[in-house]
């Protein structure tokens, strides 16, 4: 089928790099001339696994690129908006983009033609886009809109395309569904997974061939937003129990572990940490609350699920105080600058905030991310130093602090990191290690919900009966 995908951010590039690795006709439109150049030289503007690849493997033959959305959208069969959605002030979603992505299709129509919304968008906006094109002179025969939203989470997204756990839908026509039925059917009848190309199933992926799941437009995106709303409570849920097992001394890791071991719970986003932050969850919080409201209802879950994110990393400052007393002056090794491991994103970023927030406070700080620290940059003022290695920013720090999840974070080599630092203090946000293998090599660590370990003090040498009476003797002379 021929696809052209308009806005080649993140969810526009993976999905047209995905669809074509399952044999479509793709072409990735795109009103900024400079990204469309690097990505015809190949050049990938995002961290993300697998994207480098496929798009070496399609760029210039199923994979296309081009300025001009009129043609482009003339010659396809299917339109897929995945445009910005960035919020207002007041925590709406700027439908601006989506809006003039609409109008110009509209004057693109000859045959039959399925306008997909992709980006994230509130309820109605399927509505909104068909009443825009007939305003604009679209025939209400000649096209459909479905809501195709995505689940892809950065650093997996192009194996979350490829290998999903469900094919949202939503479609008011059958027509428009059988479109949809056609696009995916690579996927749902397993024929991709059989192709010698097909990108590596990942560990822990579903096993069974994934379902499309047709549903109405307004659910689709209804599924969407609530979606990434119950995944931020989870995590503020983990987070609000985190503080009360650091009141009782419990350990958060163990009691979300045992909430999770529940089927009807599940272990995922049970991670007690810093907070959530990205391109998606905050966004589509303040989105998913603002629908609500323009709805009647006062949805004041949101709000706490909000709060508690936003207190965490207070909670975390805190923290660090205890462990240092004062911030001023302080020289602090941070790892980890992007919101989550496997990607260079800092968008609404736990770690580039709490960085802000301690050299406000007057501390020097040297940071080492593995993909992230480019971007940060242009975040975080010029005082801040970058080290090449985790070990290079430990060296001479006061403490270390860990504030993303990189897996490389969780294997440091603990003898050298104790060499390396000033004092052997580590403030874990992400809960990396365990308390007992940390303060072995004598740390004194901090985690969040668990109680700080301290290394036991050398006991005090008891003397010898020879050295008790060589004592008592130097006493008496």
């Amino acid at each position: 089928m021929r696809i052209a995908i308009v806005g080649s951010g993140y969810v526009g590039l993976v999905t047209g790099v995905c669809l074509a690795d399952l044999g479509h006709e793709v072409v990735l439109v795109d009103n900024d001339a400079e990204k469309l150049a690097a990505l015809q030289r190949g050049e990938v503007p995002i961290h993300e696994k697998f994207l480098p690849e496929l798009l070496v493997r399609h760029r210039g033959g199923r994979l296309r690129f081009s300025g001009d959305l009129a043609t482009s959208a003339r010659d396809c069969q299917a339109v897929f908006i995945a445009v910005g959605t960035p919020p207002t002030e007041q925590g709406e979603a700027d439908l601006s983009y989506v809006e003039s992505v609409a109008r110009e299709v509209s004057g693109s129509i000859s045959g039959y033609k399925l306008v997909v919304e992709k980006s994230t968008v509130p309820v109605y906006t399927s509505a909104w886009i068909r009443k825009i094109m007939l305003r604009n002179g679209t025939r209400a025969d000649s096209f459909d809109v479905a809501s195709n939203p995505e689940f892809l989470r950065e650093g997996t997204a192009v194996t979350d395309f490829l290998y999903p756990d469900r094919i949202v839908a939503g479609s008011d026509t059958e027509r428009s569904s059988e479109v949809l039925r056609q696009i995916y059917e690579p996927l749902t009848s397993g024929r991709y997974y059989a192709e010698a190309h097909a990108v590596p199933r990942p560990e822990g992926a579903p096993t069974q061939l994934p379902q499309l799941m047709l549903t109405s437009a307004n659910s689709a995106e209804l599924i969407k937003h609530a979606s990434n709303a119950f995944l931020a409570m989870k995590i503020s849920f983990a987070n609000a129990v985190a503080a009360v097992c650091e009141s009782v001394g419990a350990d958060a890791k163990q009691v979300c572990q045992g909430i999770g071991m529940d089927a009807r719970i599940g272990t995922r986003f049970l991670n007690p940490g810093i907070g959530y932050g990205g391109s998606c969850f905050p966004k589509d919080l303040l989105a998913f609350r603002s629908v609500a409201r323009e709805c009647g209802f006062d949805f004041r879950l949101l709000d706490e699920v909000i709060r508690i994110n936003e207190e965490q990393r207070q909670r975390f400052l805190r923290k660090v105080r205890s462990a240092l007393w004062t911030l001023r002056g302080k020289r602090l090794a941070v790892l980890g600058l992007a919101f989550k491991g496997g990607t260079d994103d800092i968008r609404e970023s736990p770690a580039i905030l709490l960085v802000q927030s301690l050299i406000q406070e007057g501390s020097q700080v040297i940071a080492h991310d593995p993909a992230a620290m480019a971007r940060a940059k242009e975040a975080l003022p010029a005082t801040v130093e970058y080290a090449a290695t985790p070990y290079d920013a430990a060296r001479g720090a006061d403490a270390l602090l860990i504030l993303t999840e990189w897996e490389e974070y969780a294997q440091l080599d603990l003898p050298r990191l104790a060499r390396e630092l000033k004092y052997p203090i580590v403030v874990d946000g992400r809960n990396l290690y365990e308390g007992s293998a940390m303060t072995q090599h004598g740390f004194t660590y901090y985690s969040v919900g668990r109680p700080t370990a301290v290394p036991e003090e050398p006991a005090a040498s008891v003397p010898s009966r020879d050295d008790a009476v060589r004592i008592e003797g130097e006493r008496s002379a």
